[in-house]
């Protein structure tokens, strides 16, 4: 490459595109940043007109040029200037106005060393002026950084784009508005002074589309100082100014129901909701002479939505988990219908009958704890001694008992739950991780065989026909149609619809048995009203059997050990 019509004294490569000779006058330049000799005088003086004087200016001229122009050719070919002169013509590309062209950018011996030497002394003629670098005059005049073609000719046209994302959903409309403060209106308008926690479940009903017994827990949200009293102007600073008319029924709930500083639900947060449900509900006015029924019920409650909702299993309800399940549906049911036993998600008092009896059976010393011996009891020893061990070692839950080796009724209603409907998810994942035993997220031909010899050994015991493990492969690999042969995984068996009998050829021989043997009855039963779970069939049965027994009456001509097999149904 050649500057100025010399050639490189470098390597010959810029970096840069090559650019056209610069014509550089020598009174562009300062003497100063030069460090010329002090009687250099690069033109004669206009005073200086003789021929004489003429002639030698011209020559000075042109040997200052000469070096000039060789100063040049080497500061061009310098790396740092090479940098600069990138720097600028990137800054020209992209729009800058005006290049920022510094003395740290020039070679050591025109910068002066700023760190090491003093400032220039300001000229004697004229005004002081800072020492200007020789590209000053040319780079220093915006106007034509603003007419360079390289700048782009306007800016871009920021688009304004409305918001359509509503975390607590979409604003009301006004029409909405007015309607609910009509009705905010004519409710307070009978209570000027506020309304009492007492007369709180009409608005909480009729306003805030909440089920009434939320009644409560809301009036408390809004009566932050416990004056007894909800007036007008506080309802309205709470549910309209805060945008809670805006949100959905799920945010409602959780919004109602959570602490201030949380953003999750715990357990103890439902219990003032079933206090009221409790205290109001018809078909629960029974209990209302037994406290300790209806803590029990509550807590049962408050762990099923905990075992089917909480999908995390840590304890803390989310807002997503809660949108995701069927609890809003169930609140809103339970509100509505008259017989609790009809809401059979949740809050069906059968189901909470059915689940304490069968707790309170095993625990034979009544100290509501019950341990190994006591579980292997249960469904008239349906269960194996190895699926109990591994219950035990607390793999596919962590126990909430603070006694070793004890199980609390927390804990036998996540297993009566899992072991009597095995058809959902978190009862998959439950036995999922019973089985698995190395804990790698796959059940392997190893693992099965290690729980089937003990139900291989138990048909043995009982005469009857064995089927051996290789056969029973086979029929398992069939049903489930794993990804992987010889590997399961829970996704496999979450895509299966049969995968509860999977879990009980493994560990459950009176559930394997009836399984093989199934009434076409009972088929054409569940076919007729698929709705039903394998829960809701199991309680059913249980509770028709304990009632019986309540009542002194024979289950079945003097055995009710009858009901306790799966799988068969009470005859009337």
């Amino acid at each position: 490459m050649h500057c100025g019509g010399y050639p490189d004294h470098a390597s010959g490569r810029f970096g840069v595109r090559p650019m056209e000779p610069l014509t550089l006058a020598v009174a562009d330049l300062d003497p100063d940043l030069l460090q010329l000799p002090a009687d250099f005088t690069p033109f004669a003086s206009p005073s200086s007109s003789s021929p004489a004087s003429v002639g030698v200016s011209n020559k000075l001229g042109g040997v200052c040029r000469l070096h000039l122009e060789e100063l040049y050719a080497q500061w061009i070919s310098l790396p740092d200037t090479q940098r600069l002169v990138t720097n600028l013509l990137e800054e020209a590309k992209g729009g800058a106005g005006h290049p920022n062209v510094g003395l740290s950018l020039l070679p050591g011996h025109l910068s002066g060393a700023a760190g090491s030497t003093p400032p220039l002394s300001p000229r004697s003629s004229g005004s002081p002026m800072s020492p200007r670098s020789p590209f000053s005059r040319r780079m220093g005049t915006s106007h034509l950084m603003r007419d360079s073609p390289l700048k782009k000719s306007s800016e871009p046209v920021r688009e304004i784009i409305p918001q359509f994302y509503f975390p607590n959903g979409p604003p009301p409309s006004k029409d909405t508005i007015e309607s609910c403060m009509a009705r905010v209106n004519q409710i307070f308008g009978a209570h000027p002074e506020g309304l009492p926690a007492s007369a709180f479940a009409t608005i909480t009903k009729d306003v805030c589309k909440l089920p009434s017994f939320f009644s409560m827990a809301l009036f408390k949200k809004i009566d932050i100082n416990n004056t007894g009293l909800v007036t007008r102007d506080k309802f309205v600073e709470y549910w309209v100014d805060q945008n809670m008319l805006a949100m959905d029924t799920a945010t409602r709930v959780f919004t109602v129901l959570k602490q201030p500083d949380k953003n999750f639900l715990r357990q103890e947060d439902f219990r003032p909701v079933l206090r009221e449900l409790l205290l109001t509900h018809r078909g629960l006015e029974f209990l209302h002479d037994t406290p300790e029924f209806q803590d029990r019920y509550a807590e049962t409650v408050i762990y099923r939505i905990f075992y089917h909702v909480n999908r995390a299993g840590n304890g803390r309800l989310q807002l997503r988990e809660l949108k995701r399940s069927n609890l809003i549906a169930a609140l809103q049911q339970v509100d509505e219908e008259e017989d609790i036993n009809k809401v059979l998600r949740y809050f069906s008092y059968e189901h909470f009958y059915v689940i304490y009896c069968k707790f309170w059976e095993l625990d034979s010393d009544h100290d509501f704890l019950i341990d190994k011996d006591d579980l292997l009891r249960y469904g008239n020893h349906a269960l194996t001694y190895r699926i109990v061990e591994r219950i035990f070692s607390q793999v596919p839950r962590k126990f909430t008992s603070k006694v070793a080796g004890k199980m609390g009724y927390e804990d036998f209603v996540w297993f009566i739950l899992s072991e009597e409907d095995k058809s959902s998810e978190p009862s998959l994942e439950y036995w999922f991780k019973c089985v698995d035993l190395d804990c790698d997220g796959m059940i392997i031909l190893n693992e099965m065989q290690y729980f089937y010899e003990e139900q291989l050994h138990r048909m043995e015991c009982m005469a009857q026909e064995p089927v051996l493990f290789e056969d029973i492969v086979c029929q398992m690999t069939d049903m489930i149609g794993p990804a992987n042969e010889g590997r399961l995984t829970l996704r496999d068996l979450k895509r299966c619809k049969l995968s509860g009998n999977f879990f009980n050829i493994l560990f459950n021989l009176n559930k394997f048995v009836a399984f093989e043997t199934r009434d076409p009855f009972l088929i054409r039963q569940e076919r007729e009203d698929p709705s039903l779970t394998e829960w809701d069939r199991f309680a059913h049965i249980e509770y028709i059997r304990l009632s019986m027994e309540e009542d002194g009456e024979d289950a079945s001509n003097g055995s009710a050990e009858v009901w306790d097999e799966p799988g068969y149904e009470a005859p009337f």
